[in-house]
């Protein structure tokens, strides 16, 4: 059976920044038959929920991580330590299992894959994990 990682708020999980709780049926198309494991990086990087938004700030995912870039949440606070961690704890959720494929929330400063590559998806990226995004 694969198994898959999903970004938690694309599951139906409150893990959102605002708290609203979607379920994307493509998502659950994809991971059919199979067992995915919701993670959520700013969660695990100890953001709480609601939060508020964030950008990366100076370049994409890949600079945030080589200290080029930051994550700034919409009031001017560094969030940037939170986003690393988150990734690098979902990096470690993956390296324990068989991950068949990622699946990853669009537009997101962790997850996203456009329009800039978010701090989870180049970590996961890096180590050559398999990811598609989803609305």
């Amino acid at each position: 059976m694969k198994i898959y990682l999903a970004s938690a708020c694309l599951t139906g999980l409150k893990t959102r920044y605002d708290g609203r709780i979607i379920t994307i049926a493509a998502c659950r198309k994809a991971v059919a038959g199979g067992i995915y494991i919701p993670v959520c990086p700013e969660q695990l990087g100890g953001l709480p929920t609601p939060r508020t938004a964030a950008d990366l700030v100076g370049g994409d995912g890949h600079d945030v991580l080589a200290g080029r870039a930051r994550v700034l949440d919409r009031t001017g606070k560094d969030v940037t330590e939170n986003f690393i961690l988150g990734a690098r704890q979902v990096l470690a959720i993956a390296r324990e299992q068989d991950i068949a494929k990622v699946i990853l929330k669009a537009r997101s400063p962790s997850c996203g894959l456009v329009p800039k590559l978010g701090v989870t998806a180049a970590l996961l990226q890096e180590q050559g994990y398999d990811i598609i995004e989803l609305e």
